[in-house]
């Protein structure tokens, strides 16, 4: 993390075992784990139904995500408790992106509404246009939000103001 923040940057994302490397995040929806706390915690190896992700033994490993299993699911999005998990599809449209992000706040946007697309340190990076909500019993009280945004900022949102 950064020394002076306590931010993440994107090359320490980059250097996590949780990222699925530049070659499959250019070319499909890819879960990305911004794990980096060695925490005794697995909620995404168990409820990944390829078995994309794994944390093994001892449990505070940091979360692995093999991509080439990955196929975009989303559901461990909404398990994580560090709110650390995206999807990304880079691939939206030519000049779009997709990202998904656990989201618990009210009210809960809805599709085709506006919002402000932050970045790690919670800053409006760009505005954003509510593709998709899914809320269930299953994932408790975290929606998982997809949001187009302009393919350059796609690195960099993580997180929805409505």
């Amino acid at each position: 993390m950064s020394k002076t923040e306590g931010i993440l940057t994107l090359e320490e994302v980059k250097g996590c075992p949780g990222w699925p490397g530049d070659d499959l995040v250019a070319r499909r929806r890819v879960a990305i784990l911004e794990c980096v706390e060695d925490i005794p915690c697995n909620p995404c190896e168990t409820v990944c139904p390829k078995g994309a992700i794994t944390v093994g033994e001892p449990i505070t490993n940091l979360p692995k995500i093999d991509g080439e299993k990955c196929d975009g699911c989303g559901m461990c999005i909404a398990v994580c408790p560090g709110l650390a998990i995206f999807l990304l599809d880079m691939n939206c449209t030519d000049t779009l992106a997709a990202v998904s992000v656990p989201y618990e706040l009210l009210p809960v946007p809805k599709k085709g509404e506006i919002v402000k697309a932050l970045n790690r340190k919670g800053e409006v990076v760009c505005e954003a246009s509510v593709l998709r909500v899914v809320q269930t019993k299953k994932y408790d009280k975290t929606a998982v939000v997809t949001v187009s945004i302009e393919k350059e900022f796609a690195d960099q949102v993580r997180s929805i103001r409505v």
